[in-house]
């Protein structure tokens, strides 16, 4: 009889567990339940919603009615948000914000988004934007896809999607882009008789058949040709319920379009200036990484390939001294960075100035399509290695002499 007592008796210690077990997991139940009353997710996604097609200087009074508009949402939601830490990030966030973009408090706020319909609609949310792939990544995923920007212009110079930078003497057709939504090749010939830099002279682009969005369409310019138009006349993705995702217009007349093609969340800009032409892109990660194994001969992946790679360096004589080239370029680009050094080149090699508009336009693309405005200036020395780059000092360190270490430690 003892025995079973003691079986199914519990000591002090082990009923003040229990009582601590319960109101830990009363705690843990009353926490979710508030949480999820909590609105504050609403209120995220509406701001990134709003804001998310804001780029440039001019954003200012859209992106300080925004702010207002994210600030009133958590103000409705407070209540139920007590406690949240998500919540209380964002309230400081927005007060941040507004403080760093000289925002008032008071001014015009926009009205809240209406709902998507319900997964039983007709026609719910995703379906009515399955062309419209920034806001169906939003959707999916709850915040905006990331992007990524690659370049070809002048001798041709590559930035690659992983900001590297090459400059190389390809010749002949080579593939910029090749993935499930996007093939993009730029042809290369001689910049003058007898040189080794090449420029790109003939950029086709086709932009393949997707689903209910578009018909494959292929764009394709030439020196003294680059036309506002797809080569079948339209300027449209055709007439497909998402046609109007991919569109083209002209900035400049037979000198610069930008393509927009929104059901992959991609824009493309193509200029011309002097005799070359350019090509630019801004992509989201999701299509840039589309590709098999197969696809690898990609220069905006891989860069130029290590056999086709040249030194910025000016060597020997050119068709314009170097020092007239530096001074001609420093004109358009006071930074001397890669687009600087690629500039100097260009000018140094062809003895055409209008290759400083050339090197002016690739950065002002970059300026626009770039995720991280710090990425901006690559510096590399030489046309070499890049000067920043950790894992090169790194590599160095560890090259150099032990004699070297030791006398540094005995010093």
């Amino acid at each position: 009889m003892g025995m079973g007592r003691a079986a199914h008796s519990r000591s002090p210690g082990q009923l003040e567990n229990s009582g601590l077990f319960l109101r830990a997991f009363l705690l843990l139940f009353l926490l979710r339940h508030v949480s999820s009353q909590c609105k504050i997710l609403r209120c995220n996604s509406e701001y990134v919603a709003a804001t998310l097609h804001l780029r440039g200087p001019e954003r200012g009074a859209a992106f300080c009615t925004a702010l207002r508009s994210y600030s009133l949402c958590t103000r409705r939601t407070a209540r139920t948000c007590r406690g949240d830490l998500a919540f209380h990030s964002a309230v400081h966030g927005i007060e941040d914000l507004m403080i760093q973009n000289n925002c008032s408090k008071e001014g015009p706020t926009a009205p809240p988004r209406p709902r998507p319909a319900a997964p039983n609609a007709a026609r719910g949310f995703e379906s009515l934007d399955i062309c419209d792939y920034e806001r169906s990544f939003l959707y999916k995923h709850g915040r905006p896809p990331g992007f990524q920007h690659c370049a070809a212009f002048g001798d041709p110079h590559i930035r690659t999607f992983h900001d590297d930078f090459h400059t190389c003497r390809v010749e002949g057709s080579w593939p910029l882009l090749d993935n499930d939504y996007l093939f993009v090749q730029a042809t290369s010939s001689p910049v003058a008789k007898g040189s080794n830099a090449t420029v790109t002279s003939k950029l086709t682009i086709i932009f393949k058949n997707m689903k209910e969005c578009i018909d494959q369409k292929v764009y394709q310019a030439e020196l003294d040709n680059v036309p506002a138009a797809f080569q079948d006349g339209s300027v449209d993705g055709g007439a497909r319920p998402g046609g109007s995702s991919l569109s083209i217009r002209e900035l400049s007349p037979g000198r610069h379009v930008e393509i927009r093609a929104g059901y992959i969340g991609t824009t493309i800009a193509v200029r011309q200036a002097g005799r070359q032409l350019s090509f630019s892109i801004r992509a989201a990660e999701e299509v840039a990484g589309a590709f098999t194994e197969e696809q690898d001969l990609q220069l905006c992946v891989g860069g130029c390939p290590h056999s086709q790679r040249m030194s910025r360096s000016p060597r020997g004589r050119g068709r314009v001294p170097a020092e007239t080239a530096r001074a001609l370029c420093r004109e358009m680009l006071p930074v001397e960075d890669v687009y600087f050094q690629s500039c100097v080149f260009d000018v140094v090699t062809s003895g055409d100035a209008n290759f400083t508009m050339a090197a002016r336009g690739a950065l002002e693309d970059a300026r626009l399509f770039l995720p991280d405005a710090e990425k901006l200036h690559i510096f590399q020395a030489g046309g070499g290695c890049q000067l920043s780059s950790p894992s090169f000092l790194l590599l160095v360190l560890l090259l150099l002499p032990c004699g070297f270490w030791a006398g540094l430690l005995h010093f």
